[in-house]
């Protein structure tokens, strides 16, 4: 009977420490499981971080790089120039005859087929001409780029030209404006041309204006 017995206790400890091994097992493994996810999450955290801080740093040089001038934009010394064109010319010239003080080599593809320069072959301008021909007009003050002098002067010269040739068979009042055109250059190597109504007044007046 008490063998019996002993037998019945035996059984009933070793299912109880099998059961206590089973709870044991299975914590540990849950505790490995959170923190081999723990692990994970902070693996990802790290890994992502650098990401991060390149986007920040390209944004930063992307928004700096977004800060610089456009391509085109009046300088100082184009400004001056159209100054001393309107500063020589009479309120109703300066309405209707606008200034331009950049050249485009796209936008302003006819007028600088007109010209015989480009962008590249000044330093700096202000232009105010007639594109149709139905009058002989042009008024410029050029600063050429070192170098591109006889570019600039030759298209000036040529420009003129082709007015006088537009307006010899055309219209006799046009051509005889085309006829007594200006185009001189000054001590700073800046080039005007002056074809228009009363040229050296208006030629007069723009020098006047510059060395003001």
């Amino acid at each position: 009977m008490m063998k019996l017995y002993w037998k019945k206790a035996a059984a009933l400890m070793l299912a109880l420490s099998m059961v206590a091994a089973m709870a044991a097992c299975g914590s540990n493994d849950a505790s490995s499981s959170s923190s081999s996810s723990q692990s994970s999450q902070s693996s990802s955290a790290v890994e992502s971080t650098p990401e991060s801080s390149t986007g920040e740093s390209s944004s930063q040089e992307s928004s700096s790089e977004g800060e610089s001038a456009p391509a085109g934009e009046t300088s100082e010394l184009a400004q001056k120039y159209a100054d001393a064109i309107t500063a020589a010319r009479d309120d109703e010239m300066n309405e209707v005859m606008p200034i331009q003080t950049t050249l485009d080599a796209e936008k302003d593809a006819y007028l600088i087929e007109m010209l015989g320069f480009g962008p590249d072959d000044v330093e700096a301008a202000a232009i105010s001409v007639s594109m149709i021909n139905v009058k002989a007009y042009g008024v410029a003050v050029v600063k050429p780029a070192e170098g591109h002098e006889d570019v600039v002067k030759a298209g000036l010269e040529g420009f003129v030209e082709y007015q006088k040739k537009s307006f010899e068979q055309y219209l006799a009042d046009q051509y005889e404006v085309a006829k007594a055109a200006r185009v001189e250059t000054l001590e700073d190597g800046t080039m005007i041309l002056v074809m228009c109504e009363d040229q050296d007044t208006v030629y007069g007046g723009i020098v006047s204006a510059l060395n003001g």
